[in-house]
């Protein structure tokens, strides 16, 4: 969300300042949490995984589903988002030898997978709709995905599914 802050131009005894008046922005509107990332699955960027890798997966992970929950509830409501768990589609095998540590690698064996507790409220502050879910998909290879280059299209087709079947409004 964007504010743009509105520039007032005071004059006071011939003196002239300039006040930016500062917007309050609006609470979110989908907020994600992940519970102890450091003990997920599998969120690593490599055979052994950095911090910063495991950052950067979960904040794409993250912007995806503000992008598209935001779009998907109806007005008025607001969503809450606490990961788990999260397990990436694929592996690290480092049996294939060094020159492959960094490579993941996807077969129907390693389906992703979301541990995830969420809550929807109305403009109230009411609880319209709350649970726990886990997410999988054994048949995600089979899946005609349109962004073949995302490295986390896997996860996304997932978190998808339930947004469309949770979070959209029936009417």
């Amino acid at each position: 969300m964007k504010t743009i802050p509105l520039l007032l131009t005071l004059t006071l005894a011939g003196t002239t300042a300039a006040v930016a008046a500062v917007d309050k922005p609006e609470p979110a509107r989908v907020v994600v949490n992940f519970f102890e990332p450091e003990k997920f699955t599998d969120v690593k960027d490599g055979s052994f995984g950095t911090e910063k890798g495991r950052d950067g997966i979960l904040r794409e992970l993250r912007d995806y589903i503000v992008e598209r929950a935001e779009k998907a509830l109806p007005p008025g409501q607001k969503l809450s988002v606490t990961f788990l768990d999260v397990d990436l589609a694929g592996d690290y095998e480092p049996w294939r030898g060094p020159r492959l540590d960094d490579v993941r690698i996807v077969k129907d064996i390693y389906p992703p997978r979301f541990k995830l507790a969420f809550r929807v409220l109305n403009e109230a502050g009411d609880t319209v709709k709350e649970g726990e879910r886990k997410l999988s998909d054994l048949s995600f290879m089979s899946r005609l995905t349109i962004n073949r280059q995302d490295h986390l299209r896997y996860e996304k087709e997932i978190l998808n599914d339930w947004i469309r079947s949770d979070l959209r409004s029936k009417s």
